[in-house]
């Protein structure tokens, strides 16, 4: 069952001169070859998010670096070492962008988030195919009880109606799911599986 969605961003060093989403493509297109964007690796949520805005924006030379991780990466587009990334929005994330340290131009979500309700969705901006979702939530073994998994799904549903549960994913970057259920989950996941299929094969990923 789903606890809450998180979505990404595409980010870049204040440097970049880029104010929008549709700026910074029109710079990718004038400058092939000479942009870069940093992830959390190969395979990532990240990774497959910045590929998948390459394929819909036309700009396949933008270079992919992968990290151990978003943090190492946010490091170095803050310092300049990188110009752009697709971090995954969190608190820290938002706090960069107000201070300065990074320029937020887009986030994935389906709406504008909450925490942020200052930042244009990618729709708005002009791909709507760039609507990524990250859902956390309860996964339990094949074969788990009916009554069992309901069980874990209304103890969910309860602790989600918490309002400062709400408010302290919400400050996180989150966005609390509180109409899931199990089923929804599943069609969820189904939706995330149909989506990057197309991402994986056009770059040739294969689990080792």
């Amino acid at each position: 069952m789903a606890v809450a969605a998180n979505f990404l961003g595409i980010a870049v060093n204040p440097s970049v001169p880029a104010q929008t989403l549709n700026e910074l493509i029109i710079y990718a297109k004038a400058n092939s070859g000479k942009l870069s964007y940093g992830h959390a690796g190969v395979g990532s949520t990240n990774h497959l998010t910045g590929e998948l805005f390459k394929l819909l924006a036309g700009t396949p030379d933008i270079l992919q670096v992968p990290y151990r991780g978003m943090g190492p990466a946010l490091s170095d587009v803050i310092g300049g070492q990188v110009p752009m990334a697709v971090p995954g929005i969190t608190g820290q994330v938002l706090e960069f962008h107000r201070s300065g340290r990074i320029r937020l131009l887009v986030v994935t979500s389906p709406r504008r988030l909450a925490a942020a309700p200052e930042l244009p969705t990618a729709t708005e901006a002009g791909l709507p195919g760039l609507t990524v979702t990250a859902s956390l939530g309860l996964l339990a073994p094949s074969g788990t009880p009916t009554p069992v998994i309901e069980q874990i799904a209304q103890a969910t549903r309860k602790a989600l109606a918490e309002p400062a549960y709400q408010q302290s994913l919400i400050e996180g970057g989150f966005e609390p799911t509180v109409d899931s259920n199990p089923e929804k989950f599943r069609q969820s996941l189904a939706a995330d599986v149909a989506l990057w299929a197309q991402v994986v094969k056009s770059l040739g990923l294969k689990l080792d």
